[in-house]
């Protein structure tokens, strides 16, 4: 009896701890899931609760925003936010739809920056732009090298320069690390094409058989991955012309690595 006695205590304070666990982890974000009292009384494009944006570049942002909603009719809407958010209550305040796209900043996160948008938008700009100018600009490399107040710039400036070319499907410019390994993969490409074009007998110049069979592998790493990115997100023909040369490269060394591994005549002698 006294050890069912003990065994309820035991299982009454357990769902308590859960409980005010559980209450302790709700309770501040219930507090600020809609506050609108954080909100300016006078309208303003740009919400800068956790101050990453310094007074003069905000209310020059305030102006391009302001200008390139009377010109083209997209709403862009900034949030930053640390400790307390405003929640829901911007939906009203800004009067979000179809054409809106919200940019919000919040460094509690492994990636600062967030994105609402509209329906209308994913017409001009799919999902997977998104996912990318998150990544891009929202990383914490980024953020530590450029500051939070360029990862929201920047962000915007890639939006608002595809709304104004009339869409994108991926964001524009090559940066260095991606570009780099575009360069890796054309170089991996490049040995794989060559080890499978080495000559399988003496009458044999080049396998071309082989390099066929393997063409689908050391393809996608050459044209998908290598010159695919670059292409399709920079006009500068540098990249470009360094990945090939990677690629051609990986096959020659391939190609000729029997020959750097045959022992030389002396020493068969």
């Amino acid at each position: 009896m006294q050890l069912c006695f003990w065994r309820l205590v035991l299982v009454f304070i357990a769902v308590f701890c859960f409980s005010g666990s559980i209450w302790a982890m709700q309770s501040p974000s219930a507090l600020a899931y809609e506050n609108p009292d954080l909100l300016p009384a006078i309208f303003t494009p740009v919400v800068d609760l956790a101050k990453s944006l310094p007074d003069p570049q905000e209310e020059k942002l305030v102006r391009e925003l302001e200008q390139f909603e009377t010109d083209t009719g997209w709403k862009l809407r900034v949030l930053t936010q640390y400790d307390r958010t405003p929640g829901r209550a911007v939906i009203k305040y800004w009067g979000l739809d179809d054409k809106s796209i919200l940019l919000v900043a919040d460094s509690r996160g492994g990636n600062i920056l967030s994105f609402s948008v509209g329906d209308a938008v994913y017409e001009f700009l799919p999902r997977t732009f998104w996912i990318e100018l998150q990544t891009r600009f929202g990383n914490l490399y980024f953020v530590r090298e450029q500051g939070e107040d360029q990862a929201i710039l920047q962000a915007l400036d890639s939006v608002k320069g595809c709304l104004l070319k009339g869409g994108c499907n991926v964001v524009p410019g090559l940066p260095r690390e991606q570009w780099i390994l575009t360069l890796i993969t054309s170089a991996v490409g490049g040995v794989i094409c060559g080890f499978a074009a080495q000559p399988r007998n003496d009458k044999q110049v080049f396998a071309w058989q082989w390099a066929l069979i393997f063409s689908p592998l050391w393809g996608i790493l050459f044209i998908a991955f290598g010159i695919g990115p670059v292409v399709t997100r920079t006009s500068d023909w540098l990249p470009l012309v360094r990945n090939i040369s990677a690629f051609l490269i990986g096959v020659l060394v391939a190609y000729l690595s029997p020959v750097f591994s045959r022992p030389s005549s002396s020493h068969e002698s």
